[in-house]
């Protein structure tokens, strides 16, 4: 089943996506400076991930007691 059709998929999907590009801005900023285009979709979930950064990581927390005990 693709990840699009289930919601509890498609939150961890988005959950890493929103972690991994926040890492690799922190690691390689100039990979993730380009605001516009396919790259601006990855500078928006960095951007998302710098700015509510205990949200997401309360999310992360989250996700991962509901994936190991569900």
């Amino acid at each position: 089943m693709s990840a699009l059709f289930n919601f509890h998929s498609f939150l961890t999907v988005v959950l890493l996506v929103i972690c991994t590009c926040t890492y690799v801005k922190m690691q390689f900023p100039t990979i993730l400076e380009q605001k516009t285009g396919f790259r601006g979709f990855f500078w928006k979930a960095a951007r998302i991930g710098e700015r509510l950064s205990p949200w997401v990581a309360a999310g992360c927390f989250a996700m991962g007691v509901s994936i190991i005990f569900y």
